[in-house]
């Protein structure tokens, strides 16, 4: 059979997303904090673009007022300030004084001046001036200049360890494998690379890695260079001149002690109860992490991408948070201008990209906006118990829920959770916090939230005494009587997820008395 070149003709239908499209969705899902970065990108490579910071909040940034009985209106924003109150309420700058008008200076420059010509010569004379002037502003010369100049950098845990091995480590050979070692080393402090293809990539012993790590094991901080965190444990007893023999078998039996396995602890230690309790105290007051004093992780604070408040009449009031929201616009002005002047037909369509491209971006932003104040507000109006009565009343609500109340797609709604936090009167969650499973009504009524089961399990547990523990079992027929259907593998598997040991462990620490 011949092979042979054809035209063929066929028709088909598919999605196809344009760019414009592809950057809508990218900012429905961003929050406010990574949409503020990628139009500052977008400012750096649109010359069309301008912030608008000064602006008027538009309609749909102004809030929603959610009633006490599910209606909606448009919420009322502040009237603003008048402009002639405004001015008359700014503070006047004082007069001078009579002790004030010889230093002949503004306020504001006091200290700004850079050269010895510039300082005040009073009574002191010019020499004088000059040098008392160095002396109380920019200081004299060989001095440390600006203040922060002066503030001592943050050493790093490699820095620290480094400075030590130069001092201790003799050896050529030695330091090397030492230096290789700080490198490998984790966030916590822990060596946990493989010895043996460390000593294989530098082309040495494995003795030799072997002797290095000891070596830097005794360097500080106590427990750095250890393997696992009995290792660590251990490293900072010896440390301390406390790693007996009763010290060493508590180490070697960690998962005992996890377990509160006092009468196992007691036999393998060979000590009384209130030696235990001394040895138990004093295994807390060490460090797991060592490495977490040089580095500390920053906890970076969360920002609300949605602000809740009430109302006077008893509604909520749902609105963007204006001082997160960036706010651009584009010049028509300046685009009026460079078109008038463009000749090429490159450039006549590099304009017109960009003002396309800018156009786009406002039309998104505004979009954005709305649908995140429209998902929010559908919110707060389903879980409006949640927010007067606590997590107890929280409802079981899926995509699906607020995708047909607001009649958009759930993969809108689900973008519009993704990564941002709405600030409550409750505090500040995030908006997936409030799509939880439901759990049957063991009476055949309103189904209960995954979440408030949860909340219910912790607070039995957290309200038992200590003759009376409550096995899963017995968390079950609870929950029941309560009108909640719920299997016993459930009530594990929440136990678990909020690390609440089983009852077994609870009924074992509260015998023993020991607050580990």
């Amino acid at each position: 059979m011949a092979l042979a070149p054809r035209l063929d003709l066929r028709h088909s239908q598919k999605l196809v997303m344009t760019p414009q499209l592809q950057q809508a969705i990218k900012l429905l899902q961003l929050s406010n904090i990574e949409l503020t970065q990628y139009v500052e990108q977008e400012l750096e490579q649109n010359p069309l673009l301008e912030r608008a910071d000064g602006a008027e909040d538009d309609g749909a940034s102004s809030g929603d007022e959610v009633g006490e009985g599910g209606g909606e209106e448009a919420g009322e924003g502040d009237s603003p300030a008048d402009g002639d109150a405004a001015q008359a309420a700014e503070p006047t700058e004082p007069t001078p004084t009579k002790a004030e008008d010889a230093l002949d200076t503004d306020y504001d420059n006091v200290w700004n001046n850079d050269s010895p010509a510039d300082a005040p010569t009073d009574a002191v004379g010019a020499g004088a001036g000059s040098d008392a002037w160095l002396s109380r502003g920019r200081g004299r010369e060989g001095d440390g200049g600006d203040l922060d100049q002066t503030i001592a950098d943050h050493v790093s845990l490699r820095d620290h360890l480094i400075a030590q091995v130069n001092v201790d480590l003799v050896a050529p050979a030695e330091r090397l494998v030492a230096l290789e070692l700080v490198e490998l080393l984790d966030d916590s402090g822990y060596l946990i690379a493989d010895l043996g293809e460390v000593a294989t990539r530098l082309g040495c012993g494995r003795s030799l890695v072997d002797s290095v790590v000891s070596m830097l094991q005794r360097l500080d901080p106590p427990g750095i260079f250890a393997r696992d965190l009995a290792e660590c444990l251990a490293l900072q007893l010896r440390d301390r001149n406390r790693f007996d023999p009763a010290m060493a078998a508590l180490v070697a039996n960690l998962e005992l002690l996890a377990r509160r396995d006092i009468g196992a602890l007691l036999a393998i230690c060979g000590v009384d109860q209130d030696d235990l309790t001394e040895m138990v105290a004093e295994l807390r007051a060490l460090d797991p992490k060592p490495a977490q004093r040089f580095e500390p992780s920053v906890a970076q604070p969360v920002t609300p991408d949605v602000v809740m408040r009430p109302t006077p009449k008893g509604g909520w009031i749902v609105e963007l948070n204006s001082d997160t929201l960036p706010r651009v616009l584009v010049n028509e002005r300046y685009y009026a201008e460079v078109s008038s002047r463009v000749r090429k037909p490159d450039e006549r369509e590099y304009i017109s990209e960009r003002f396309q491209a800018a156009n786009w971006l406002v039309k998104s932003l505004h979009q954005r906006a709305t649908t995140i104040l429209k998902v929010s507000s559908e919110l707060v109006r389903q879980q409006d118990s949640f927010f007067r009565k606590g997590v107890e009343h929280l409802r079981p609500l899926v995509l699906r829920d607020i995708a047909e109340a607001i009649e958009m797609h759930e993969s809108t709604v689900s973008r519009v959770t993704a990564n941002k936090y709405i600030s409550t009167p409750r505090g500040i969650f995030e908006l997936k916090y409030f799509f939880t499973n439901s759990i049957a009504s063991a009476s055949g009524g309103e189904a209960h939230s995954a979440e408030a089961v949860r909340f219910r399990i912790k607070t039995l547990i957290d309200a038992e005494s200590d003759r009376s523990v409550l096995s899963d079992d017995r968390i079950v027929d609870l929950l029941r009587g309560d009108g909640i259907d719920i299997a016993r593998r459930t009530v594990a598997k929440y136990r678990e997820a909020m690390r609440i040991p089983s009852s077994v462990q609870r009924r074992r620490e509260k015998a023993s008395q020991l607050a580990i």
